[in-house]
């Protein structure tokens, strides 16, 4: 690695570390960095790109729990069945290309950025106590969730957003602390897979840790002090979306 590979990779994977915390889809950064800028194959770069995720979902975990915002009674069916699927993911990203996976998620997008847009009220407001959404629900969601994050990564966090603020009725912001939780712990479980099969690369990894570690504590910090930060939240995940389609559909 030159000195400007190591500069790209910390400045990115520190974007891509407040734009998971806030949002999510961050991958999109550091897959490209990893695939493109620093030349590893699809599958290694998948698995190498955990290593970031992990140590900057624990970061943020430990601010939004020490701040309150992270209700694990109330939250723990969300982040175990989201675990489970993680596992089943994980393993079959080890054997089976992403391609196909990819040419859904970008309509997928498109559908999402119609969610956020419509009624956008919804996303702003605090979380509903009272009305709890039953593990009927909870489980076949979570474990299609989870199957998809351990599977890509790539928009777990927009569409894990999208089912605990319009399905959970959690706030924007604590739905976060959530994600940011269930992600940690299914990362971690991947990370083991992805390194029995050798498709770690620790030196890129660490290093995309430090940038990801920094960017995930600092913008939760924010998200948790923050009285305007589900609005920041909201105005980030629209921006992300809208560039993902750019992106996706070579638009410019």
């Amino acid at each position: 690695m030159s000195i400007w590979d190591y500069i790209i990779t910390i400045i990115g994977s520190f974007l891509a570390g407040s734009i998971n915390t806030l949002a999510g889809n961050g991958s999109t950064i550091t897959l490209t960095i990893l695939t493109e800028v620093l030349g590893l194959p699809g599958n290694l770069a998948n698995g190498t790109n955990r290593v970031g995720i992990f140590t900057q979902s624990a970061a943020s975990t430990w601010v939004f729990s020490r701040s309150g915002k992270l209700d694990w009674k109330r939250s723990w069916a969300f982040i175990v069945f989201s675990s489970i699927g993680a596992i089943a993911g994980a393993l079959v990203a080890v054997w089976i290309s992403s391609d196909q996976f990819e040419t859904v998620f970008r309509y997928l997008m498109i559908f999402m950025l119609f969610v956020l847009l419509f009624k956008p009220e919804r996303w702003l407001r605090a979380t509903d106590t009272e009305h709890p959404l039953g593990l009927w629900a909870i489980i076949p969601l979570c474990l299609a969730l989870g199957f998809y994050g351990g599977f890509i990564q790539m928009g777990m966090g927009i569409f894990f957003l999208a089912a605990m603020v319009l399905a959970a009725r959690y706030s924007l912001i604590e739905s976060n602390a959530v994600k940011a939780a269930m992600v940690g712990i299914y990362t971690f479980l991947a990370i083991l897979i992805f390194e029995w099969q050798g498709l770690i690369d620790w030196k890129i990894g660490f290093i995309m840790a430090i940038g990801q570690t920094i960017g995930g504590y600092v913008t939760a910090l924010y998200a948790a002090h923050s009285p305007k930060a589900n609005v920041w939240a909201h105005r980030i995940l629209v921006t992300v979306v809208i560039l993902s389609i750019v992106k996706m559909f070579d638009l410019i």
